[in-house]
């Protein structure tokens, strides 16, 4: 698979967050605790959902699958950016270098089109709640959930390819934390408007086309509970959308700042702040806002809680 690096370069030196040596013990637990609260975070979801039979409904199956995408994507990202933070060289090597690449294109396609089908269970359970077991039955959530995966994994193997394609000369320092598309074409020394293309038009399609469903959906939405006379149904209706908006800003907010930009006007400083916030804080984050602002995870929880507790 990674014979397509014809310019010599075995390997690379990421230059990591910040180049001051007086952070990177504090940045190391800074992002060790991060990085624990993500994997309890996410798998106690998982396994809440798994285990709790009030939340085998679509919504949660989606929100657990949303949860193993930002599990995988921690583990991706931050363990090697932890060991950066305590050794003298960063270096990565190129074979892995082209793996931590295809792996987060991957997650974090998933990552977008699994928000854009949670928005769209949203619209159908507010909309049209006479249909929504017909329409959102387990075969059709488990065709999207196959569908997002799938698309992820063809993205991520066509931007994987063209990027063997490039070639690499001397310079080896990724100036980022990971290895991520921008960065790594920025030190090719071969024509990459073919990469270029390719960067913009996945960004559109995975950016673009669910941000837009997720908008389509919620100006339906909130038409529907603007039509909902009883003050007690219209909060009912806005608390179980208002933990997806929180995540959904966040996250598309962050990505789109980073790979909507012309190159020409992007900082990869800037691009490294963004990063941190779609590679690391929302998968962090996520747990926490659909479990704090979720009543029925809330409930669940505790009768996980008190199950555990009895059998003790």
């Amino acid at each position: 698979m990674f014979q397509g690096n014809h310019s010599g370069v075995t390997e690379f030196n990421l230059a990591g967050l910040t180049d001051k040596p007086g952070l990177q013990l504090p940045l190391f637990f800074l992002f060790l605790g991060i990085y624990v609260v993500t994997v309890v975070g996410n798998l106690s979801m998982i396994n809440l959902i798994l285990f709790s039979s009030q939340l085998h409904t679509p919504m949660y199956y989606f929100l657990s699958s949303l949860s193993f995408i930002d599990l995988c994507q921690s583990n991706v990202i931050i363990p090697k950016m932890l060991v950066n933070f305590v050794t003298v060289k960063n270096i990565i090597s190129y074979p892995e270098c082209m793996t931590q690449l295809c792996f987060f294109a991957t997650f974090a396609i998933a990552e977008c089109q699994m928000l854009a089908v949670m928005a769209y269970d949203r619209y159908v359970a507010i909309c049209k709640p006479l249909l929504y077991n017909a329409v959102m039955s387990f075969q059709v959530c488990s065709s999207m959930i196959f569908a997002v995966y799938s698309m992820a994994l063809i993205g991520a193997t066509i931007q994987t390819v063209f990027m063997l394609k490039v070639d690499f000369c001397k310079a080896n320092v990724i100036n980022h934390y990971f290895c991520d598309l921008s960065p790594l074409l920025k030190l090719s020394c071969s024509d990459t408007f073919i990469n270029e293309v390719l960067v913009l038009c996945f960004s559109v399609f995975n950016i673009f086309f669910p941000t837009l469903t997720i908008l389509s959906s919620y100006i339906f939405i909130i038409a529907s509970i603007l039509r909902i006379k009883s003050t007690e149904g219209r909060s009912k209706a806005f608390s179980t959308c208002s933990s997806h908006i929180s995540a959904v800003a966040i996250f598309f907010g962050s990505l789109a700042f980073m790979y909507l930009q012309p190159s020409s006007v992007s900082s990869m400083d800037q691009g490294k702040v963004s990063s941190v916030f779609y590679t690391i804080v929302v998968p962090m984050l996520n747990p926490l806002i659909y479990s704090l602002r979720n009543k029925d995870v809330k409930v669940a929880l505790n009768k996980f809680l008190e199950r555990i507790f009895s059998c003790k």
